[in-house]
């Protein structure tokens, strides 16, 4: 199978860089755009390559900048201005395919496997966009170029400033596996302690130890770190176009007085989740993952999740897997103060598999949209549940 073609591409000291684009009088100064020079507290928050040379830091503060550098020029952040750029890169990125994710405001990852062979290879896309970027904007860029995102961002980080770094399938660990593990994006200060008192200090160490060992001690992060390191990483680029899925989708409620009946839960449960359903389908999703929060009368809590065998919108559906999972782990005798329900494991509901009992499947998605219709039109009082009609539930 062909390896993916994968481009990072950060600007370099953006917001310095946009300066001294706009003001061609500061480009051969040390300039620093930093909070307001006239109050010791301020702080530097980005910095041009001449004053890197005088060892200024992002985040230190301005009379500490000062003193390495006394002629050091500061000039107030213009996010506004910052973020005109960031869509002129974005529109020279997608020159050269569809598939371009922001990482930020000044880096973008581009997947251009498909589209390489229209523009002569992927270096020289890569050069041409550093190019173009110089012509049309005045700024600089850095690129990696490789077969995955977490080497195409290593490679874009090992030269700067406007620069090109190649790292293959065939020359990453020759490369990268002498850096040190904070190199990886994601990977902060505690992390890196954990990891260190584990005699790992670099990503070749990292790639060493076994996977179990690092799910062990990580779960789930683990396994993606050994795979990710070793260079098995198939995190796909997301397109500028598509909108990222939210995680979940949840509401909850501290009730107005304490409740503890099966009849009051199940009133609770299908108010929240009448607003959980509409809100998924108002953005077109299904989930596959519910949880429950549930907070007593003495303010402990306990949390439990279930996962479904089907996806869903409906609160016909959902009612009774929550109820089915509450009634697995909860004491009605027990008093409740406070419910909260979470739906995620998301997916487009175009995207979703249809149910095996179709016609049933298809009455309850009707009668739901019809609802929705309804409420759109007429307001939302319209229509009301009847499982939620309880009097403490119209004050939650």
């Amino acid at each position: 199978m062909k390896d993916r073609v994968i481009l990072h591409c950060d600007a370099n000291s953006f917001y310095a860089s946009v300066e001294c684009a706009l003001n061609p009088e500061l480009r051969d100064k040390p300039l620093a755009v930093s909070g307001n020079p006239e109050k010791r507290t301020g702080i530097i928050l980005a910095k041009n390559e001449i004053a890197k040379k005088y060892n200024i830091k992002t985040g230190e503060a301005i009379w500490e900048a000062k003193e390495k550098c006394p002629s050091l020029v500061c000039v107030f952040p213009r996010h506004d201005v910052y973020e005109k750029f960031s869509k002129k890169l974005q529109a020279i990125y997608e020159s050269y395919t569809p598939y371009v994710e922001a990482f930020g405001i000044d880096e973008c990852w581009l997947d251009i496997t498909e589209t390489e062979h229209l523009f002569g290879g992927a270096m020289k896309v890569a050069n041409e966009i550093r190019e173009r970027v110089k012509a049309e904007l005045g700024i600089t860029v850095s690129i990696g170029v490789s077969f995955c995102k977490l080497f195409a961002k290593l490679g874009s980080d090992l030269k700067k400033p406007d620069a090109v770094t190649l790292l293959s399938r065939f020359s990453f660990k020759q490369l990268t596996y002498d850096l040190p593990i904070s190199s990886i994006v994601g990977i902060g200060r505690r992390m890196e302690l954990r990891l260190n008192k584990m005699n790992i200090f670099t990503l070749g160490d990292l790639a060493k130890v076994p996977e179990e060992l690092l799910v062990s001690k990580f779960g789930i992060i683990g396994r993606q770190m050994s795979q990710k390191v070793r260079g098995y990483d198939d995190d796909e680029v997301k397109s500028l176009y598509e909108e990222a899925l939210p995680k979940s989708v949840g509401n909850g409620t501290t009730t107005i007085m304490d409740i503890s009946s099966e009849q009051e839960v199940r009133a609770v449960i299908v108010y929240l989740l009448d607003q959980i359903c509409s809100r998924m389908r108002a953005k077109n999703l299904c989930g596959s993952t519910i949880s429950v929060s549930i907070k007593n009368c003495l303010l402990r809590s306990v949390h439990h999740s279930r996962s479904l065998s089907f996806f869903t919108n409906s609160v016909i559906d959902l009612r009774e897997e929550v109820m089915s999972l509450i009634d697995s782990f909860w004491d009605y005798d027990e008093k409740i103060r406070a419910l909260r329900i979470c739906v995620s494991g998301l997916a487009k509901a175009n995207f979703v598999q249809s149910s095996l009992f179709e016609y049933s499947s298809n009455k309850k998605m009707r009668l739901n949209y019809t609802i929705d219709f309804l409420r759109n039109k007429y307001g939302k009082n319209i229509i009301k549940l009847a499982d939620s009609s309880a009097s403490f539930i119209n004050a939650i």
